[in-house]
């Protein structure tokens, strides 16, 4: 209980110093600039109204005035709002990012209350070639990793599989590494989602991969390649040490260079420890985010039939970069919130919004395509996911009730 509160108060005194000792030191580009924005921001919205001449175009108007509302939030959200865990390279940079994960939660919910005709014809409005069925493709197929009917090239199964997927599925696992910073939970995510492909293949037809295709390309090539690289990043960035000086302070130019690299790095390093056996709260914790990391994987798939959209539009990029930058912070509010609830009461607030947009995806395809998410899953793949479910069950009382 002593040593509890003594952690307490040390982490209190450790944040009120730190914070002091940058509100004190904080050079020309840490700050705000509050005034700055402010006056230009006015500056801009005065030249808009007195010497632009409004166009006769009501559909034109709208758009400008809801892209124009949208950067008047964000600049109120980078100046203003809260700063989360991270602080490089710029504290602003991870506030405007807050303010984008506001605003799409706000897209996400009006989407929502459309009508499911309505809701994929507004898609026009952001790109004129959206709001078409378009079909999927099917990664089935032949299956023969050599194929000695094709003379030509034997292997044309493999290089047909050799696409722009491919090296995002590597950088997708090494950035969800450095977010999750564990390699078992990472090798379990990557696993249960082939299992989910799997499993949803008769809803979705580009589940239907071939066997290799799910286990040699992608767990163990592409995700396991990324896992590993990301695992090698995480154990340089822990032996970093982490002193900083400032930039003017460096008398070479190597070392600026250096220190200017440096700034894209964090600023101090925390290990994830997640222990999901030491207790009743860390094991629901993690089952939580394995399910929701699941959750936002399959929206991604799902919102691109049932708001019809091509995998290589640029939204999809989008919203993926999207994901890349708000869930690392998400993952370090978690993680801080079961490690020590006695010190931070409440879930971050990119947590909170992250999740919040995973449920929001989730409602939205249930709604514009019930009877795809509907269709009965086969009852062998049932029985497995039911045998699995019982055995996660049974050993959650054995470990923490019965024990």
């Amino acid at each position: 209980m002593r040593h509890s509160h003594l952690l307490t108060v040390y982490k209190l005194g450790t944040i009120f110093s730190e914070r002091r000792s940058s509100a004190t030191s904080a050079t020309w580009a840490e700050r705000a600039h509050t005034v700055t924005v402010l006056f230009i921001l006015t500056c801009a919205l005065v030249y808009v109204t007195l010497l632009e001449e409004t166009p006769q175009d009501t559909a034109y108007n709208t758009k400008r005035g809801i892209v124009a509302s949208i950067l008047v939030f964000l600049c109120f959200g980078v100046t203003q709002a809260k700063d989360g865990p991270f602080t490089r390279p710029h504290p602003a940079y991870w506030r405007f990012w807050l303010c984008v994960t506001v605003v799409y939660e706000l897209f996400l919910i009006f989407i929502l209350f459309q009508t499911v005709h309505d809701g994929r014809q507004f898609m026009k409005y952001i790109d004129p070639k959206l709001g078409v069925p378009l079909p999927e493709r099917d990664y089935g197929g032949n299956c023969l990793i050599y194929d000695p009917g094709n003379t030509t090239d034997p292997f044309h199964n493999i290089w047909d599989k050799m696409d722009g997927f491919v090296p995002a599925h590597f950088l997708g696992w090494y950035i969800k590494t450095l977010m999750i910073r564990d390699w078992w939970m990472c090798m379990i995510i990557s696993v249960m989602f082939e299992f989910l492909e799997y499993s949803l293949e008769h809803q979705l037809p580009n589940f239907s991969e071939c066997w290799w295709d799910h286990w040699i390309m992608d767990v163990l090539v592409c995700n396991g390649l990324g896992i590993y690289c990301g695992m090698k990043t995480l154990g340089w960035l822990s032996m970093k040490p982490y002193q900083w000086q400032g930039l003017w302070n460096i008398p070479t130019y190597k070392g600026k260079i250096k220190r200017i690299a440096f700034q894209f790095t964090p600023y101090s390093w925390v290990k994830f420890e997640w222990k999901p056996a030491s207790n009743l709260r860390r094991w629901l914790a993690v089952l939580g985010i394995i399910f929701m990391f699941l959750l936002a994987e399959l929206n991604t798939f799902y919102l691109k039939c049932v708001l019809w959209m091509p995998p290589e539009h640029y939204l999809v990029l989008l919203r993926l970069v999207f994901f890349v930058n708000v869930g690392g912070v998400a993952m370090r509010e978690i993680y801080d919130f079961m490690d020590d609830p006695k010190f931070y009461k409440k879930l971050g607030q990119q947590a909170w919004l992250v999740a919040a947009i995973t449920v929001t995806e989730f409602l939205i395809v249930v709604k514009y395509d019930p009877n795809t998410i509907m269709l009965p899953i086969p009852f062998f793949i049932m029985q497995c996911w039911l045998l699995g479910i019982l055995l996660i069950f049974t050993w959650t009382l054995w470990r923490f009730f019965i024990r």
